[in-house]
């Protein structure tokens, strides 16, 4: 499990119930603020087109599991103590929060869209869920504003002619992931010189603005959008073109997690993320009618919304590619396709083949596409779906 998504959001907006849906944890779930403390972490899924059956054969993984011809591939999910406005300054739990915050690749903010929780968690009427995205947003920039103008600060006081400036801000942002390279390239982007002295304070905030949205890439997680209200706010905002930066997912967690619960209680049969189940158990006529609302919303929404935040998080936001270890013989030493590995975007067969084992990598000859049984060069780029056998001198 190479990559881990952050779970954030103000308090009582139902995160810890998407935490719970996703990864069937026991995370405390109330309607009060700071139900979660500390950073609770977890294994969620994401889904892939399982390979196996492309070959004609059946999988046996090693990790996760296969139904309906998905692979359901672990990834780590962390839920991340609750923000409230002012974390950047230390309020609430605002230190703890930015510093689980950034041990995470990608966000999925939990937002409320039913508009029943305040910017505080309380619960109230009437709010707009637009007041939540923006929050969280101008809370990040800040922090990376924060950080930024430490780098500005060191440039200014050194003479200028001993480093690059982006040299110096990648330094001092170094543990957001960012490079000199990367750095350079935004501050050009936007039109800025390599001279802060030439910058004002709202060049910098857009400066910190752009490396947070390359750095922390985010999905909007539209929770509670089984209520009327939720589906109004929806429409307004997924209308507004100030919003259209972002990947909104509509999402109910609440109905995730019921129909998990379901089925571990023999009630339905259910594969997370589908579109509708199965019915399997005695019921009650209350739980019966309970189990059609939700059969109505995850058949309308095409799913819970759960799997597909995940996923957007995973392989729109970070553009990951899903890879088999394959034999191109189908000699396979521990059944076939036990394995499926999520990679960074671009990855090549030589990365695949490091990140199998460093002696692999260290010993790369080549690399076999077994869908096309055609040999692959060291900086072949990978897709989701891929089945590669690599060849080296140390296996």
């Amino acid at each position: 499990m190479s990559y881990k998504i952050g779970l954030v959001g103000k308090p009582s907006v139902g995160k810890s119930t998407f935490f719970n849906a996703a990864t069937m944890g026991d995370v405390p779930e109330g309607a009060y603020p700071f139900t979660t403390i500390d950073p609770s972490l977890g294994e969620a899924y994401v889904r892939v087109d399982c390979a196996a059956p492309d070959f004609d054969e059946t999988c046996e993984p090693n990790t996760g599991y296969c139904r309906d011809d998905k692979r359901f591939v672990p990834v780590k999910l962390v839920d991340v103590a609750g923000l409230i406005p002012g974390a950047h300054e230390g309020k609430g739990l605002g230190n703890q929060f930015l510093t689980d915050l950034n041990e995470a690749d990608v966000l999925v903010h939990v937002v409320d869209f039913s508009g029943e929780t305040d910017m505080e968690g309380e619960p109230t009427e009437g709010h707009d869920p637009r007041d939540d995205i923006d929050f969280l947003e101008a809370e990040l920039d800040q922090w990376y504003l924060g950080i930024l103008e430490k780098g500005i600060e060191r440039f200014e006081t050194r003479h200028m002619a001993e480093t690059e400036l982006e040299v110096e801000l990648a330094e001092q942002m170094s543990a957001f992931g960012t490079n000199k390279d990367e750095i350079k390239q935004v501050i050009l982007s936007l039109g800025l010189e390599l001279d802060p002295e030439t910058w004002d304070d709202a060049d910098e905030l857009e400066l910190a603005r752009e490396i947070r949205k390359r750095t922390k890439p985010m999905v909007v997680a539209a929770n509670k959008m089984d209520t009327p209200e939720a589906r109004a706010n929806y429409e307004e905002i997924t209308s507004d073109p100030d919003y259209d930066h972002l990947t909104i997912v509509p999402c109910s967690a609440h109905a995730e997690k019921a129909l998990k619960t379901a089925e571990e209680n023999g009630v339905v049969e259910y594969t997370p993320g589908a579109s509708d189940f199965e019915i399997t158990g005695d019921v009650s006529d209350e739980q019966a009618a309970g189990l059609e609302q939700i059969r109505e919303f995850v058949s309308e929404f095409d799913g819970s919304g759960v799997q597909r935040a995940l996923e957007a998080a995973l392989f729109e936001e970070l553009d990951a590619v899903a890879v088999f270890p394959g034999s191109a013989n189908g000699n396979w030493t521990n059944g076939p396709f036990p394995d499926c590995f999520v990679l960074p975007a671009n990855a090549t067969a030589e990365d695949f083949a490091y990140h199998l084992h460093s002696d692999i990598g260290d010993g790369f000859l080549h690399a076999i596409d077994c869908r096309t049984d055609r040999q692959i060069g060291a900086d072949t780029e990978l897709e989701t779906g891929d089945v590669v056998e690599v060849i080296s001198t140390n296996q």
